[in-house]
């Protein structure tokens, strides 16, 4: 609801001036074979961030700077998961530094997810992982393939994806 409010407001403000603006949204998708694995690798994720937090001396966050962070901040104290797949948990845990969004599920959970966004406008998106080379692989093998197979089947062109 977030995401399509703020498309809206930006959409108007840019129309009187013959604008047309692109969307982008980052995420950190965590990926596994099943729903629960994925929700437990997710929780894994956190403990992960809160130990090595801890082990830094790092006491809660500062408030972030920056209005983007302060509205994830504003979201995630809704709850660690404010729909089917968005985990807000690990940006409150680390003050909405960076990107700390994640989207939780199977390849084509995530898949679907993304294409919500997708729906509301959003044409690029910045994915990286927690564990950086395994969620490439799983991104390249798996998740990029599975929103190509899900636009395709909407009759929509796979590079938009």
């Amino acid at each position: 609801d977030q995401v399509r409010e703020a498309i809206r407001t930006v959409r108007a403000a840019a129309a009187p001036h013959g604008r047309d603006p692109r969307f982008s949204l980052s995420f950190r998708p965590i990926l596994a074979d099943t729903e629960e694995a994925a929700w437990a690798r997710a929780e894994d994720i956190l403990a992960r961030t809160r130990a090595t937090r801890a082990a830094q001396g790092l006491g809660p966050a500062a408030a972030p700077q920056n209005e983007g962070s302060r509205r994830l901040l504003a979201a995630a104290a809704q709850g660690n998961r404010l729909d089917a797949r968005l985990y807000t948990a690990i940006a409150r845990e680390t003050g909405a530094s960076g990107n700390s969004t994640a989207l939780v599920g199977t390849p084509e959970q995530v898949a679907e997810a993304l294409l919500a966004y997708h729906d509301l406008g959003v044409r690029t998106f910045l994915i990286r992982g927690f564990d950086p080379l395994e969620d490439a692989i799983a991104y390249g093998r798996d998740l990029i393939p599975a929103v190509r197979r899900l636009l395709a089947r909407r009759g929509s062109r796979a590079e938009a994806a």
